[in-house]
């Protein structure tokens, strides 16, 4: 007899009153992020860190417009954990979107939830 084994799935909210399944949680390799595809056509980049913490940000560099945050380094700063830019490695709070390096800057948050 096999018995189905359950599996944790990551969510996150794209808007106030939804959220969409991304992935399953053993997909996620800490340290690294992934992009996910949002059904308005966005992307989210999604990033597990070392700790065990899930963060999603949106996937498309400010600077340069391109989509390209869930290629960024993990990384913190006064406690702070960031990514990143893989391009012009501009660094982005991920719990507030923020900037790190120009605070006039920010990039969407979406709230995160294991299942």
């Amino acid at each position: 007899m096999t018995t189905q084994q359950e599996r944790t799935t990551l969510e996150l909210s794209p808007s106030p009153d939804s959220w969409l399944t991304v992935c399953e949680a053993d997909r996620l390799t800490p340290g690294r992020g992934m992009a996910a595809l949002l059904p308005d056509g966005q992307q989210a980049a999604v990033f597990r860190d070392r700790a065990g913490r899930t963060y999603a940000i949106d996937n498309r560099d400010p600077f340069t417009g391109a989509q390209v945050l869930a290629r960024g380094l993990l990384g913190s700063a006064e406690g702070r954990p960031f990514v990143a830019s893989p391009l012009l490695k501009q660094r982005f709070d991920l719990t507030t979107g923020r900037c790190l390096d120009d605070e006039e800057v920010t990039v969407t948050v979406y709230p995160v939830r294991m299942r």
